[in-house]
């Protein structure tokens, strides 16, 4: 106990240093670290009937295509993680893996598919490889088994008469160049501030600065930031509700019940990344800094491009 009370005391310097990391990772872009750092250190926590609470899957866009990015991206979270697996969803892989465990009956045993993955395993999913073409009927129910484990956080096992319901808890982050064909709980759109003439000797260099024990406390801090518990107090509470009326005010349209939820979420995930057990005022305004910045990428993004989702 002596230990994690004395890493409590280093969080905001760690949280810190990783942030720092994170942001050269993803080219200078400070804004996506952040959202980065909140889906690492989420977790699910309970269920609510079918719902999944605690769960936050980042779709970050605005990824190169035909780069090393994505590479050099999975290899920051591997060693982050105590378990991750990539999957590039090239239409060859979508359509001739196999997703989800079956029975074969003959044999009597359980075949086993791509998503029966351990718990608290990091999920990258690298949709920058998915390039033109048609997705078969296999392909079709790739697609809908990550769908399945993204939104409710479950794998369905086949067992050719029946499927069986397997509650899973999957971190899972989706590199995409646009926005993701997939679900997720937020997309952040990538804005890099760094021109590089040479990403690949830029990311060695980075990955080699950063020190076995430096890396072992961010490890340290992402598995025990997991594990805090969490807390609102009913004063917090009415002020969030008043505020989200009051946001509510002038264009109703502005914020629906999601929105709130998904803020709730990330000041819930914020509060935690600091070693706080409880929502503060100061992390409720933060959360909702956050997602102004985002959001307003996001609408840059769409006018861009016009007929993105």
């Amino acid at each position: 106990m002596t230990v994690t009370s004395g890493f409590l005391g280093e969080l905001a310097g760690v949280r810190a240093e990783l942030m720092d990391y994170l942001t050269h990772v993803l080219l200078g872009d400070a804004l996506a670290a952040e959202y980065v750092i909140l889906h690492l250190i989420s977790s699910v926590y309970a269920r609510r009937d079918v719902l999944p609470l605690g769960k936050f899957t980042l779709n970050l866009s605005g990824c190169p295509q035909n780069s090393a990015f994505t590479d050099h991206l999975y290899r920051a979270v591997q060693q982050l993680v105590p378990s991750s697996f990539r999957l590039c969803m090239s239409l060859h892989n979508m359509n001739s893996l196999r997703f989800v465990p079956r029975k074969d009956y003959t044999a009597n045993r359980l075949v086993s598919g791509i998503l029966q993955l351990a718990q608290n395993t990091s999920l990258f999913l690298d949709e920058t490889k998915l390039e033109q073409g048609q997705l078969d009927s296999a392909g079709v129910r790739n697609i809908t088994a990550l769908g399945n484990l993204i939104s409710w956080q479950k794998v369905d096992y086949d067992f050719s008469f029946h499927q069986m319901e397997f509650p899973c808890n999957i971190n899972v982050l989706i590199a995409s160049e646009g926005r993701s064909l997939l679900p997720s709980d937020c997309q952040v759109h990538l804005q890099p501030k760094l021109a590089l003439p040479n990403l690949e000797e830029y990311m060695n260099a980075l990955h080699a600065a950063v020190s076995p024990s430096t890396l072992n406390k961010f490890r340290i801090y992402v598995s025990l930031v997991r594990t805090l518990d969490y807390s609102i107090t009913e004063d917090i509470t009415k002020e969030v509700e008043e505020d989200f009326v009051e946001m509510r005010k002038d264009d109703p349209q502005s914020m629906s019940a999601e929105d709130l939820h998904r803020m709730l979420v990330i000041a819930r995930l914020l509060s935690l990344s600091m070693g706080q057990t409880t929502l503060s005022r100061d992390q409720w305004m933060k959360a909702k800094h956050l997602e102004v910045l985002r959001m307003s990428r996001t609408e840059q993004q769409k006018s861009v491009n016009g007929n993105e989702p």
